[in-house]
């Protein structure tokens, strides 16, 4: 069964075919050109479902499953910042490294070396038995000197409640049993199973 997924962030499309084998899972750049997807909601799963209706709508194929993610870190000591702006953190078009070392500023700004944090991911699904959003979380801290080069965007600043490693040092098995993404990919697949089921 074939699964587009709503996003052109190379990291999260290899997570999520990972994560979802048994299934085709395919960019949807690689079938439309849609530009950049405005993301102007609230939320992270208000902007996820803006991301897989758009896609959904732009395929013109109601047999489509489309698969969107929407998530980002939050630091209690920037009062949950960046939260949803989290891609675009250092402004639009930034780097993942360009955004790290906004983080890392504002937190050395704060004269903090470290501050309890948290990622949050809404995966929203759309197909024609309907739409569905569920969330992850993973919970942790960030510190203000990255370690390693595993992983992507935040990850070498973050370090998860129980280990002493950032995401960026531990390896990528362990990252994919306790990941935000994880977790609410964990619950999507039930939900993409169900679909399939009624077709």
């Amino acid at each position: 069964m074939k699964l587009v997924l709503a996003s052109s962030n190379q990291g999260k499309i290899r997570e999520i075919r990972e994560l979802c084998d048994g299934f085709d899972v395919v960019a949807y750049s690689d079938l439309v050109d849609l530009g950049d997807i405005v993301e102007d909601g609230d939320t992270f799963a208000e902007n996820a479902m803006i991301k897989a209706r758009t896609v959904y709508d732009a395929l013109g194929d109601p047999d489509a499953i489309v698969l969107s993610d929407d998530s980002g870190i939050s630091v209690r000591a920037l009062d949950n910042a960046p939260g949803i702006y989290s891609a675009r953190y250092a402004g639009e078009g930034a780097s993942d490294r360009d955004n790290l070392n906004k983080l890392l500023a504002a937190l050395r700004a704060e004269g903090l070396a470290e501050s309890p944090a948290f990622y949050t991911a809404a995966i929203g699904i759309v197909s024609r038995e309907g739409e569905y959003t569920m969330h992850g979380w993973m919970h942790g801290r960030v510190i203000d000197t990255p370690r390693g080069d595993g992983g992507f965007g935040y990850d070498p600043m973050f370090v998860p409640d129980g280990y002493d490693r950032t995401l960026g040092e531990l390896d990528p098995e362990i990252k994919k049993s306790i990941s935000h993404r994880s977790k609410a990919l964990s619950l999507a697949k039930t939900v993409l199973k169900s679909i399939v089921s009624r077709r």
